[in-house]
Formats: structure tokens, sequence, C-alpha cells
């Protein structure tokens, strides 16, 4: 039905909104992008999931197996490499799904619905541990004995519980607001998204402006504790700190300081993009929300992706013990493969001898 013969503006909107925002769509393809924008947008994801998962997974092993990095802060990037992992294994293989076939959604509500809800999980469980670690950080050089009190690696893995059990609480909302929906009339248009009441009702809106919150929050929280913690490393007293504690700190808190601008710079437009994604009022401004959101999208998953390589770079403890622990796996496979060598090389041999006696 052309928008000229259309009786109601509202329709007539809603019409040109489906054909600029599907442009493809069709019961067996509907493409959220052009393709000559999709296919880019879909190897930046593929490399980002490729990247993110073995680094995540080399942090993961580092952090478990080297004892020179067994401490308080590595139980907090090991359980911050596991939120990445499971980020990025279980949220972006079905936003690449989405992006080729957004329409019809065939995985069902609670798919929907879980995936959704464990994408908040995961983002929780990074500003939650990024905020716990800078607090104990902060303990640790501000406050250097009260900190050796109560900073023990049992207390730390109880906390980690914790932090995972208030993430999995605070996102439980998502899976009552998301569900598979009806858009329009057409068969193959059932799609995953917020649901009709969420949206009629203020509930989405309102949840979303609180997880904004979740982010905006910790983060003054993380700049006020960083202040304190520069201001006593460049002006406190040291006497408390020997000369290798004190470079110790300094690393650390270097590490942490990147650890906090990238997640910074990486989620930021994730933020925004829903906040113009919630106030969208016309079709123009739900096109430009939905390319901004393809931007936000991509800098999501770079924050998951791009920790290891920031530990790399910046932490040589971190760079020693993985080269540490990938040339011990190496070695083993070198030594086991010369094991086998060397055996079949023996019982050649000895067949050798046995032919040669029998031949004498």
């Amino acid at each position: 039905m052309n928008c000229s013969n259309t009786s109601s503006p509202a329709a007539c909107q809603e019409q040109e909104a489906e054909r600029l925002m599907f442009p493809l769509c069709n019961k067996y393809i509907c493409p959220l992008l052009p393709l000559h924008i999709l296919i880019p947008v879909t190897v930046v994801c593929l490399a980002l999931l490729v990247l993110g998962v073995a680094g995540n997974v080399l942090t993961v092993m580092v952090m478990g197996r080297c004892r020179e990095l067994r401490n308080t802060t590595s139980l907090y990037l090991g359980s911050l490499a596991v939120s990445d992992l499971l980020l990025l294994l279980l949220g972006l293989p079905l936003d690449l799904y989405r992006l080729w076939r957004s329409r019809p959604w065939v995985l069902g509500s609670v798919m929907c619905s879980v995936w959704h809800w464990s994408s908040e999980v995961c983002a929780y469980c990074s500003v939650l541990h990024l905020t716990a670690l800078t607090a104990e950080r902060y303990l640790a050089i501000c406050f250097p004995l009260r900190a050796r009190v109560l900073v023990t690696r049992c207390r730390v893995k109880v906390l980690l519980v914790v932090l995972w059990a208030v993430a999995l609480l605070s996102a439980a909302p998502f899976l009552f607001l998301v569900g598979v929906r009806q858009v329009g009339n057409v068969s193959f248009s059932r799609e995953c998204g917020p649901t009709l009441h969420a949206r009629q009702s203020g509930l989405l809106s309102t949840m979303l402006w609180i997880t904004t919150c979740y982010f905006v929050l910790p983060v003054l929280c993380l700049c006020v504790l960083y202040s304190f913690i520069i201001w006593e490393l460049l002006y406190g007293k040291k006497a408390h700190l020997g000369g290798a504690s004190h470079r110790s700190h300094q690393q650390t808190v270097r590490m942490l300081v990147v650890l906090v601008l990238a997640f910074i710079i990486c989620w930021l437009p994730f933020h925004v993009g829903r906040i113009i994604y919630v106030n969208s009022r016309d079709f123009k401004m739900m096109y430009f929300s939905q390319y901004f959101n393809i931007f936000a999208l991509q800098l999501f998953y770079l924050s998951a992706s791009i920790n290891p390589i920031l530990y790399n770079l910046i932490c040589k403890r971190y760079r020693a013990a993985a080269y540490k622990l990938l040339m011990t796996n190496r070695a083993r496979e070198r030594a086991s493969t010369i094991t086998r060598e060397t055996v079949g090389y023996t019982e050649t041999s000895s067949s050798i001898k046995k032919g040669n006696a029998a031949y004498l």
C-alpha cells in the first residue's frame, strides 16, 4: 500500500520506517543493514570474536596456573575474563544472526529473553569487577595496614560470588521486558525485542535509564578513587611502601587506569545509543538510532576483546607469565613429538638388528 493511499499518518510513517530499516526483507532473509555495510561489520565482529575468545581463554589460564600472578588482583582479572568470554560466546553470535536475519525470529521467546538477559549480566559484571578492584587498590595504597587484614584471597572469592549474584539479579527484569513480538500483519515479521507492554507502560524506558545509571555512577566512583590513589602515589607518605612495592603499585594502577579508560570509551556510545533509541519518536530518529547502535555494538564487543591485549602491552608480569605458559606447552608438545620419534627410531633399529642377525 502506498503512503498516499493510507488514511492514517501514523501508519504512513510506520511503513516508511519499515521500508528504510528493512530494505531487503522477505521470508528468507531480513538484514538490518544494506549488504555493503553489513559485510564489513560482520568481518569486524568475527575478528573480535576470534581475538576475544583466544585472549580471554589465555587470560584465565595465565591467572589460574602461574604462581607469579596468584594474588587478589589476578582473581578479579580472571573473573572479568570469564565475564568477557561469556559475553562474546553468548551475545556476539546471536547479534550477528539478528543482523542478517532480524525477522522472523525462529529461536523462540525463551532464547530471546535469555540472550538479552545474559548480555546485561556480563555488562553489569564488568563494571562491578572494575569498581571492586579499584576499591581494593585504593585500600592497598592508601591504607596498606588495614588492607592486609581485610583483603584476603578467601574474602575476594566470596566477594566475586556476591558480584555475580548482584549482576544476575539486577538484570532479571530483562527476562520479562524482552520477547518475541509480531510486527505488522505479515507472517514472517516476528522479531526479538522489547515487548509491547514494556514499551507502552514505560517499564522499558525506566529500566534502560537504570542501566545507564549502573554505568554512570560506578564511573564517577572510579574517577574519585583514582584521584585519591594518584594523589597518594605522587604526594603521599611513601614510608610504608618499599621501592619495589611502590613500583608494583604504580604498574598495577597504570594498568587499571588504561582498562577503565578503554571501558568508558567502548561503553559510552552503547549507553548513548540506548538513550537515543528510547527517545526516538519518528522514523528518521529510528533510522539514525539503528546505524548509531551498529557502531556502538562493535565498540561494545571490542571492550570484551581488548583487555588481554592491554594486559600484554602494559603488565610485564602478565606478558612474562603468558610467554612462559605458551612456551611450556610448546616444549611439552615438542618433547612428546621427540619421544614418539625416538621410540619409533629405536623400534626400527631393533628390527634392523634382528634382520641382520637372521641374515648372518
